[in-house]
């Protein structure tokens, strides 16, 4: 993060300067050498772009990297700091109630805190609700040791217990966070009442989707990745006007995911991606976990992922809803739920229907409403 939001933006900012003063020198002394007009007005033109590009990278880099200390100032982390295995990690508890719910967002969100701003909120009226970031992500500091399930789970599990959130939790997940609540069941056992898991990963998708499409080469993500950091650190985002509040948020939530939207935090990502098939290989036998109360929440397969889902992944859906229906195998006390018309963002695209569920299912837990009778079932709403 220093590296990529004041180390490059500095050096941007020091080039454009040099640039600058060498490309007006020479833009003024053109007119003292003995050479031909065209030749002139072609240097010119030149130099002038030079001129106009190192100016805006310079400056949009400087802007940039003064807009997000502003914001950050003015806009201070929710919740609290925890020391875990002597790094600080960022934990947001809100509502009250028991069981306490423990969301895991899923990979590519690079603040996860404020990725559930539009969902914890009514979370929060059901049950006390926690979201935190992952080492690395968001206000949370990175963690020696690679990004893989297993470390994953035992960051949380530390950090659960510095804040002293030790009575009895239910795991909620999206996506790839599933991968990481399925490891932590498997090692921390004891306080875990309930998983709820939206739209989850499964650890076997990598190979099964490889057996259908092929296998996926990867290897220009190292140098996407730079190109990224680059046009990132230069302020690009920003000036094309992609750190503008969140259309459809709460007015706080919507202005914090949008300036996050210009700050990715490139190292922690890049260490969980290069991690998965280490966290599928942790996880590929984790479970079944008895009767443990497990709710299964996935989109819908007629109406594809989203809306940005490649014409190439329909031939996909009969897999993934053979994965999410496979999943009920976790528990004898499972059951899934399609939520119709819904994409990969179940929570976003059906968020009446997901709170109702949890709620229910929170309620169930309690006592306070009757188990279900159809115990591995699945239902479409």
């Amino acid at each position: 993060m220093v590296f990529d939001y004041l180390v490059m933006p500095a050096i941007f900012l020091l080039v454009g300067i040099l640039l600058l003063w060498l490309s007006v020198r020479r833009m003024i002394s053109l007119s003292t050498k003995p050479c031909r007009l065209w030749r002139k007005i072609a240097e010119r033109i030149v130099l002038s772009i030079v001129v106009l590009v190192a100016a805006t990278l310079a400056l949009s880099s400087a802007y940039n990297v003064i807009a997000m200390q502003i914001f950050r100032a003015t806009h201070p982390a929710p919740g609290s700091f925890y020391q875990v295995n002597g790094h600080k990690m960022h934990l947001y508890c809100t509502g009250s109630g028991s069981p306490t719910i423990v969301l895991e967002a899923g990979w590519g969100v690079s603040t996860p805190v404020l990725g559930w701003g539009n969902f914890q909120p009514d979370l929060a009226k059901i049950t006390r609700v926690c979201s935190y970031d992952r080492a690395g992500l968001g206000w949370s500091e990175p963690q020696p040791g690679p990004g893989d399930a297993d470390h994953t789970a035992a960051n949380l599990h530390e950090l659960l217990a510095q804040a002293g959130v030790t009575g009895p939790i239910v795991l909620l997940s999206h996506s790839w966070g599933g991968i990481y609540v399925r490891d932590y069941r498997s090692h921390y056992p004891a306080n875990v009442q309930g998983i709820i898991l939206m739209d989850s990963s499964t650890p076997d998708q990598t190979k099964r989707i490889a057996a259908v499409v092929g296998p996926q080469d990867d290897s220009h993500l190292a140098l996407l990745i730079r190109i990224d950091r680059l046009i990132y650190s230069a302020g690009i985002p920003r000036l094309m006007g992609a750190c503008k509040p969140t259309a459809g948020w709460e007015s706080r939530a919507g202005s914090a995911l949008g300036e996050d939207g210009c700050r990715m935090h490139f190292d922690a990502l890049l260490n969980e991606y290069k991690n998965f098939d280490a966290s599928s290989a942790e996880t590929l036998h984790s479970g079944p976990f008895g009767d443990l109360p497990l709710l299964i929440i996935s989109h819908d397969p007629a109406a594809g992922t989203g809306s940005n889902e490649p014409p190439e992944a329909r031939k996909l859906e009969p897999l993934y809803a053979q994965m999410q229906e496979e999943q009920k195998q976790l528990s004898t006390h499972s059951l899934r739920i399609i939520a119709k018309n819904s994409g990969h963002e179940v929570h976003t695209d059906r968020k009446a229907l997901v709170l109702s569920r949890v709620q229910l299912f929170i309620a169930q837990l309690r006592g306070a409403a009757p188990q279900p009778t159809n115990y591995g079932s699945t239902v479409t709403e």
